[in-house]
């Protein structure tokens, strides 16, 4: 057990604190903490530092991991003799969902969603949700052959071995994106999640990832 930063903190300021960060979001870390408002605050500074911990590397992830997938996405074109972009073309198999996520990737990235919007910009504004479910079973028969590819280091070709740690990924990025507490969930877990998809897609970007990443660091000094 490590010191609390709030050591010297008066009873009223603790007070004051959570009144500001609202009594609601710090009622977990009250009853975790046994009503200990120095505690409590502690163990949400160092929640706040574990999150940016771990969105570094989930960003690193998710910039490979779409990468990846477009290129085989734009390999399965070539394939097939298409010369129109994968996200525009309706002969690809995706579902209403994806197309309203494009739509909106496409408009964000600018000229009104035109054809000639720079696909750079419209890969970049494709959320990590449209990439997770991009692998889900649903397209098991249809695009998973394809997308099987950006993987080639998983231990078998299965989707389930790629989509499961991705939904927990995703799941998990949204609690941090939101600031909702992550504290008490299995975070070597999803640190392991992590460097598995990346070395998945290749080892070396889990090494990559891994050698700058401050979360076993931040772990090991929880308050």
């Amino acid at each position: 057990m490590h010191s609390t930063p709030f050591a010297d903190l008066e009873p009223s300021d603790g007070k004051a604190l959570i009144e500001l960060i609202s009594p609601d979001r710090m009622s977990p870390y009250l009853a975790a903490c046994g009503g200990d408002a120095t505690a409590a605050l502690a163990l949400y500074r160092w929640n706040s530092n574990i999150s940016a911990a771990f969105f570094e590397p989930i960003g690193h992830l998710e910039i490979m991991l779409r990468n990846a997938l477009d290129a085989q996405l734009v390999a399965r074109q070539e394939r097939r003799g298409r010369a129109t972009e994968w996200y525009i073309d309706q002969q690809v198999p995706l579902s209403s969902r994806a197309r309203a996520d494009i739509a909106q990737a496409r408009d964000r990235a600018g000229r009104g969603g035109t054809s000639a919007t720079p696909r750079g910009k419209v890969i970049a504004e494709l959320s990590f949700g449209f990439w997770r479910f991009l692998l889900a079973r649903q397209y098991k028969t249809t695009l998973w052959p394809d997308l099987a590819g950006a993987f080639p280091y998983a231990p078998n070709r299965a989707v389930t071995t790629v989509e499961d740690p991705i939904k927990r990924l995703h799941t998990f990025r949204n609690r941090i994106a939101h600031h909702e507490g992550i504290w008490h969930m299995p975070l070597e877990d999803r640190r392991n999640d992590i460097h598995a998809v990346l070395g998945f897609i290749t080892p070396l970007a889990a090494t990559w990832v891994a050698d700058t990443s401050r979360i076993n660091d931040i772990l090991a000094r929880r308050p």
